[in-house]
């Protein structure tokens, strides 16, 4: 394959034959250096044309263009089935992974924003003393002389050298030193050296009070009396030199009249403690550094400790009947400890732990301190022995047992009763006290790194907008500002002005990922590039879409090519240039259905995103919204984790609530780790501590919760939708049923390739074979001996209705509905994935290759599968991700349809068309982050509309007008 020589020059991406997946000799011209939206339904075969057809050959052209050597650390992509492909630029791809699991990644690593800050405070920052908070700053002998020069004229000045600080001692051999030297006059303060204790005394040589050798005292020597005048600077100069050489480099300045001291130092440290600092290097700044990291913490921020509450399980229980677990009659060792310690502390082991002395239960947790106890212990043979020791305490008994066993399984086990909390040392800054004393600004404008860290983006773009600096310093810091004003500016445009540098990294959802992969890219300026985005707008609310799409296109002007897979309507009809997949998804779909401009789309009668965007087909709202019922409602109250603000929550039973917001504000805080925590800990005795919240009521109204979220269904390429759903094990027990797997005695095990006996033992049931290429990527060619068929020859002769298990696993979900059809065990479960619009996936397809919105209608279908209550509780994050208008409209079906049952469905949503399909809208705002955390308005979605603080109703306006 060879690129054209005219590729520079060329004004088309063209492709040719494009067979990657399930496309169907695909063939395109793309414009370069435009804003490109490939939509089209759930598995039409966009993301196959866009990353792995265009991207991977874009990556794979320019990193053939490296050394072997350089190629070898470079994970590359398989190579695309594709005839030709011309006018193809270096590719970047911007998908929605979350961007680390590292816990000392934050977000302002991430985007490099982290190293300026180092920078910044490295060569502009101000060292200040942690007890005094004085300037550390070391001056010359000339600056001092002019600071005094600068107080009035005949000012009565006394220089002073402070020789000792708060020291205990006699100190007559310094009296001595320093008379031999001609200095006869002192200033002593003893008695701790604080004001209250003893007020500072000048003494002449021949009086001095003999010093108490048990006392502190702080003792400075005289060195000079003068009056300010401009002919007193060279005197002031020799003065001040001799100060220093006695004190090691600090100085005093007395005002005689009104005791006023002014400090000197001329080293870079405090005039009052002598606290110093080695030369600022930006790696004090850093976490990640041992010079920079808090040593207590090791920069993470958060300590583990062995919690209390969880080491008590159960309070409400003795510790007899087993309120803390492993130390109850069932353990004899640990049990014989606590009878021993009840008869020497005389209280009752058969009563509730909550109600045992506050005395008691700290013995018990944390140990007996110094006092030893007679403990009785009975061995095999029935002998008492009495051994005499402290008691360690359960709490330190853990803490023991964790630092010094080499079991991983134990480790596992004890870490169950651990919790995280924000270091003590550092209050979960991650840096260590010097790093936390430095500040960049002037006056109050002044400010340490963790501060601004710990600001929302919006802030802290903000402060370095306002930030001046003088002389030197600002020719220093211009450059550094420049750039963190550039990133900080980018990463608010993309909607990110809620989240904090500090932010982990490990904490974002793929949207955020993603949108600060996008503001980094914006950051590097590159130009001739062609970006590859994956649905850019999820979880993005719909004000800040206007800024993505703003983002996007400052990206395009930038000279690069940004093509974007994408299903939000603002974002197609914005586009330079759409392009349609379908007819259908999975094997109906890998077509082009109709590309163009946005309204050549629109144009196209075969274009189903044409007909939505015309209005020709759109997502029904529902004939009636059902009212809530005040008597059944599920309440939080005062939740104030994170950011919420003392939210008090009344979600009605029963009904579909959509609970909505700018991105940041406050719901998945609310709704997964404050609700979901609570209700699963309720009913399932779930480990998951919930977010801050008072209390929760109504919790009778159900007896099963579900959240369905975008996680992987599986990390390893084994686990498939059949194995996910429950499928894969009647389907296994129906090919056991057959008479030719009874002849010859297989069991349901025969017929997985996970295990033993019926896999094919080339491939251990894989399929394909990896080949380390070193240079180039791994390549998966088909198994030799199976042919790619995952099972031995002898388990595929045994046939269910002339198909064997390999090509059952191959069958779409559609196709093996039809087939299994007479198996209602089976066909329930198919129907459910149906349902939920994924009849083009097959049962064996990796879990690996799903998107998380194919992932999360795997579990939806799962659950829907289940035999129904009527009283479950339904929690889904963002269900409509990956998917297009139509695959919307079968999706609020199925929710609708659980709903009917009675069932209560909570939906964390930004997509208007499913806010105006719900019973009842909370929303929650106004901003993101420090910003947010209150409910701004809650009710139908036209109640919600027709709230002016609220941002959801604005937009939610207009396409209600439309209904009527």
């Amino acid at each position: 394959m060879v690129l054209s020589s005219s590729a520079g020059f060329m004004e088309q991406i063209r492709i040719r034959g494009a067979r990657t997946h399930n496309l169907k000799n695909v063939n395109l011209d793309l414009p370069r250096h435009k804003l490109i939206v490939i939509t089209g339904l759930s598995g039409s075969g966009k993301s196959s044309l866009a990353f792995d057809t265009l991207y991977a050959e874009g990556q794979r052209r320019y990193v053939e263009s490296l050394s072997a050597y350089a190629r070898q650390f470079l994970q590359l992509m398989e190579k695309p089935d594709v005839d030709l492909i011309e006018g193809l630029s270096p590719a970047i791809s911007i998908e929605q992974k979350a961007t680390s699991h590292n816990p000392r990644s934050t977000v302002g690593t991430v985007t490099e924003i982290h190293d300026y800050l180092r920078l910044l405070y490295a060569r502009v920052g101000t060292p200040y003393c942690p007890d005094h908070e004085i300037p550390l700053e070391a001056q010359s002998v000339s600056q001092m002389v002019d600071a005094a020069l600068a107080l009035p004229e005949e000012t009565r000045l006394m220089i002073l050298a402070p020789v000792v600080a708060n020291r205990k001692g006699e100190h007559a051999e310094l009296f001595d030193e320093m008379q031999a030297q001609g200095f006869v006059r002192f200033r002593v303060r003893s008695g701790g050296g604080a004001a209250n204790e003893g007020a500072a005394k000048i003494y002449e040589v021949d009086s001095l009070p003999k010093l108490k050798k048990n006392d502190k005292h702080t003792i400075d020597v005289v060195v000079d009396r003068l009056k300010v005048r401009p002919d007193m600077k060279q005197r002031l100069a020799e003065s001040f030199e001799t100060a220093l050489r006695l004190a090691d480099g600090r100085a005093i300045a007395l005002e005689m009249d009104t005791d006023r001291e002014h400090l000197f130092s001329s080293k870079f440290a405090c005039p009052i403690c002598s606290y110093s600092l080695q030369e600022l290097e930006p790696r004090l700044f850093s976490f990640n550094n041992p010079m920079g990291a808090c040593p207590e913490c090791d920069g993470l921020g958060q300590i583990t400790f062995f919690d209390p509450k969880r080491v008590v399980a159960h309070p409400s229980l003795s510790l007899a009947a087993g309120a803390v677990k492993g130390w109850d009659r069932r353990n004899q060792f640990y049990f014989q400890m606590l009878q021993s310690l009840a008869a020497f502390y005389d209280f009752d082991i058969d009563t509730a732990f909550e109600d045992l002395p506050e005395k008691i239960r700290k013995i018990l947790l944390y140990g007996s301190g110094k006092q030893t106890i007679p403990f009785s212990y009975i061995n095999e043979r029935g002998r008492t022995t009495i051994r005499e020791h402290v008691f360690e305490g359960i709490i330190p008994n853990l803490e023991r047992r964790y630092r010094e066993t080499d079991s991983a399984a134990v480790r596992e086990e004890l870490a169950k009763y651990q919790n995280n909390q924000p270091c003590p040392s550092c209050d979960g800054t991650r840096l260590r006290r010097e790093a936390r004393f430095v500040r960049v600004g002037q006056g109050d404008y002044a400010r340490a790194i963790f501060e601004v860290s710990s600001w929302p983006l919006r802030d802290a773009l903000g402060y370095f907008d306002g930030l001046t600096l003088d002389g030197a310093k600002r020719e220093i810091a211009d450059k550094v500002i420049k750039e963190i004003v550039a990133r900080l500016t980018f990463l608010n445009n993309v909607g990110l002005d809620y989240l904090s540098l500090e932010r982990s990294a490990e904490t974002l959802s793929g949207g955020e990922a993603q949108r600060i992969r996008l503001a980094s890219q914006i950051g590097s300026g590159l130009t001739g590039v062609m970006y590859v985005l994956d649905e850019p707008s999820i979880g993005l609310h719909q004000r800040d879409n206007d800024r993505l799409i703003g983002t996007l296109k400052h990206l395009r002007d930038l000279g690069n090519s940004v093509i974007v897979v994408e299903h939000d309507e603002d974002m197609i009809r914005t586009a330079d240039y759409v392009v349609d997949m379908g007819p259908g998804a999975g094997e109906h779909g890998g077509m082009i259905v109709a590309e163009g401009t946005p309204k050549q789309v629109q144009a196209n009668g075969d274009s189903l995103t044409g007909q939505y965007l015309v209005g020709k087909r759109t997502i029904e709202y529902p004939d009636e919204r059902i009212s809530p019922d005040p008597q059944r409602m599920l309440r939080i109250v005062d939740a104030h984790g994170n950011n919420l603000k003392h939210v008090d929550l009344d979600l009605p039973v029963g009904l579909l609530t959509c609970i909505t917001g700018v991105s940041g504000s406050g719901k998945s805080t609310l709704i997964n780790d404050t609700l979901y925590n609570a209700v699963a800990r309720h009913l399932y005795g779930s480990a998951t501590e919930p977010a801050p919240h008072e209390s929760i009521e109504g919790l009778e109204h159900f007896d099963k919760v579900i959240n369905v979220d975008q996680s992987p269904i599986g990390r390893t390429p084994r686990s498939n939708p059949a194995t996910y759903t429950g499928l894969f094990t009647p389907i296994r027990e129906l090919f056991a049923g057959v008479p030719a797997s009874k002849e010859r005695g297989y069991d349901p095990g025969r017929f997985s390739f996970n295990v033993k006996g019926g896999r094919c033992e080339s491939c251990q049931g894989d399929g394909v074979l990896k080949v380390e290429m070193h240079f180039l990527p791994d390549v998966y060619v088909p198994c030799d001996v199976c042919h790619g068929k995952r099972y031995n020859r002898e388990t595929l002769e045994v046939q269910y209705k002339g198909r064997n298990i390999s090509e059952v696993l191959d069958m779409t979900v559609e196709h093996a509905y039809e087939f299994f059809s007479a198996v209602p065990v089976v066909a329930r479960k198919l129907k459910t994935l149906l349902d939920v619009g994924l009849g083009y996936i097959r049962l064996g397809q990796s879990a690996t290759t799903l998107s998380g919105g194919e992932a999360q209608r795997v579990k939806l279908s799962l659950e829907l599968s289940k035999r129904d209550t009527g009283r479950t509780l339904y929690i889904l994050d963002e269900p409509t991700t990956g998917l297009h208008f139509h695959d919307i409209a079968l999706l609020l079906e199925v929710i609708h349809r659980l709903r009917d049952q009675g069932n209560t469905v909570v939906i964390i949503e930004h997509n208007l068309d499913v806010i105006k399909t719900a019973d009842w809208v909370i929303d929650l705002g106004p901003e993101g982050g420090a910003g947010g955390g209150q409910i701004i308005a809650q009710g139908t979605p036209e109640q919600v509309a027709k709230t002016k603080a609220s941002f959801t109703g604005k937009y939610l306006a207009p396409l209600l007008k439309r209904k009527k």
